[in-house]
């Protein structure tokens, strides 16, 4: 296969995904791994071929094998793989088909230790109402024992700069009817709900939440916090205003949150143009006001740290990731770090062991 060609860094969007850029990975100081031995599950990252970028298998166990303590992983749907042809809404069960197949790859052992995919998050279209009940059947068949639920992204924002999630993104999807039918369709069958959208929209999913008090949602991300385009520079006045809306998603029991995947979307960091990758204390010190804010607000048991790879690879490697978040939590107790880095994740996806 030809090596992929990507527009050199400087000419990068942020919201918008590019193949990371190895060779200015590779600049950053090797950093000694701290703390481990601590367990971690990565409950997010993806599986790809896109535009080029290869991100399977092989891809995700070199960065998985830098030296943290990764037992297992939940992969999350990216509009990968899909069949190519059978009925439309059909299609996305070919995304959880190839994953399945990678985790029993890893689950046979001769891949190393981590457990690849040991929890599936694929795709259905819940604005299908009570007809998502077939393509859930079909997605919970085709993930042999580790289909664990449905992302229907709801990302969008007026400007254009900033880029929606998807391309039928809409004003408060999460409002409509036909949705809220195909969740409770989901929610019939046991499986849980990963939330995705911007921080100005975080009242729908505390709406959504309140509507659907037993059904487990995850809030991706630190709740989709945006710093560039309108949200540039003015993080100062943000900061209070996602405080309050995820101060009031907090209070809805059966929502957890996972921290990260603030590289692309919140723009902390300008990686287009840093001649080096930051370290993990730079990150930690970016990302520590949201990641803090949220423990405070949701509890260790209710928060779990996610890589987002390969996104996030787009700024910072495997290694330094995960230092940075253990140098936020670094005051925690041991029984807290273990449900960061691994008990939430493990609960919330029905892991075993």
């Amino acid at each position: 296969m030809a090596a992929p060609t990507t527009p050199p860094r400087r000419s990068w969007q942020f919201g918008r995904i590019y193949t990371p850029d190895e060779a200015w990975l590779a600049a950053a100081p090797p950093e000694p791994i701290l703390d481990p031995d601590l367990p971690i599950v990565d409950p997010h990252h993806h599986l790809w071929l896109r535009g080029g970028h290869p991100y399977l298998l092989d891809e995700l166990l070199a960065d998985l094998n830098t030296g943290h303590n990764v037992v297992a992983t939940v992969f999350e749907e990216c509009r990968s793989m899909y069949r190519a042809d059978g009925p439309p809404e059909m299609r996305a069960v070919g995304e959880t088909e190839f994953v399945a197949g990678i985790a029993a790859m890893s689950a046979s052992g001769n891949y190393g230790k981590t457990r690849v995919a040991a929890g599936i998050v694929g795709a259905a279209d819940l604005t299908l109402g009570e007809r998502v009940e077939p393509v859930l059947l079909a997605q919970l068949r085709a993930g042999g024992g580790r289909f664990r639920g449905v992302r229907h992204s709801a990302g969008w924002d007026g400007d254009p700069i900033i880029g929606n999630s998807r391309p039928d993104s809409e004003p408060h999807l999460y409002q409509r009817p036909d949705f809220r039918a195909g969740l409770a369709s989901l929610s019939a069958l046991g499986l849980s709900f990963d939330a995705w959208l911007y921080h100005p929209q975080l009242a729908d999913v505390v709406d959504l939440a309140r509507a659907f008090p037993a059904t487990p949602i995850i809030m991706g991300h630190v709740g989709g916090v945006l710093g560039y385009g309108p949200y540039a520079g003015r993080a100062a006045a943000i900061l209070p205003e996602w405080k309050r809306s995820m101060s009031e998603l907090a209070r809805c029991p059966n929502v957890v949150v996972k921290l990260g995947g603030m590289i692309n979307r919140g723009a902390g960091f300008d990686f287009h143009n840093a001649p080096a990758p930051p370290s993990s204390a730079t990150m930690a010190e970016l990302w520590r006001p949201y990641i803090e804010t949220c423990i405070e607000l949701f509890g260790a048991t209710r928060c779990m740290f996610e890589s987002n790879f390969p996104v996030d690879k787009m700024a910072i490697g495997y290694a330094a990731l995960w230092n940075a978040f253990k140098r936020i939590t670094s005051g925690a107790s041991h029984e807290e770090k273990l449900a960061l880095f691994s008990g939430t994740a493990r609960r919330t996806y029905r892991l075993a062991g």
